[in-house]
């Protein structure tokens, strides 16, 4: 990991899902309620109460990004075809091999947030979530850098000028678009 590399601080919010990830190599965020921007260098996880108390409230594993493709939820879970949502769209973001922080970056006061973007160097030395915040002249530095990436990223999901064009790619931007209802089940 590099100082400028960008992270995703995403909600872990099963002991189920970090399986998965360790497992498959995959995490999921419902289209509904991504962050705008997917294309990023690592993801970072925030483990919930579900972790039980002395693992919750906390980042303790992050893993590289591979790659983000958009899927429907029965695609990800094939022996769940009458789940309520099986039908929604999610973003399966794959993900390189868990690596585990030496010390936990603990939540302290911020218990309740969906995404934070965050940069290499905040990420290595924070201790507490509020530590990963970039200020200063970088802030801006780095706001425009992760604009940049979510423009060449949607720009390169496009129909071509020969008109090829699917529902996946059009729902794929209007996702980046729209910000509601986080269910993460």
């Amino acid at each position: 990991m590099q100082p400028t590399s960008t992270i995703l601080v995403a909600l872990m919010p099963k002991a189920r899902d970090m399986e998965i990830a360790r497992l498959f190599g995959w995490y999921r965020i419902p289209m509904k309620s991504a962050p705008k921007i997917l294309r990023v260098d690592y993801i970072a996880f925030y483990q919930t109460a579900d972790f039980g108390a002395d693992r919750g409230g906390r980042i303790e594993r992050y893993a590289p990004v591979s790659g983000v493709e958009l899927t429907t939820r029965a695609e990800l879970f094939r022996n769940e075809p009458d789940h309520p949502r099986a039908r929604e769209y999610y973003y399966k973001i794959q993900i390189g091999a868990l690596q585990s922080l030496p010390e936990p970056i603990l939540a302290g006061k911020w218990r309740r947030f969906l995404f934070i973007y965050t940069n290499g160097r905040q990420f290595r030395t924070a201790k507490t979530i509020r530590d990963l915040a970039i200020t200063g002249a970088e802030h801006k530095i780095f706001w425009q850098a992760l604009r940049e990436r979510g423009q060449a990223f949607e720009t390169a999901a496009l129909p071509d000028a020969a008109g090829s064009d699917s529902s996946a790619e059009l729902l794929f931007l209007l996702g980046n678009l729209s910000l509601s209802n986080l269910d993460l089940s």
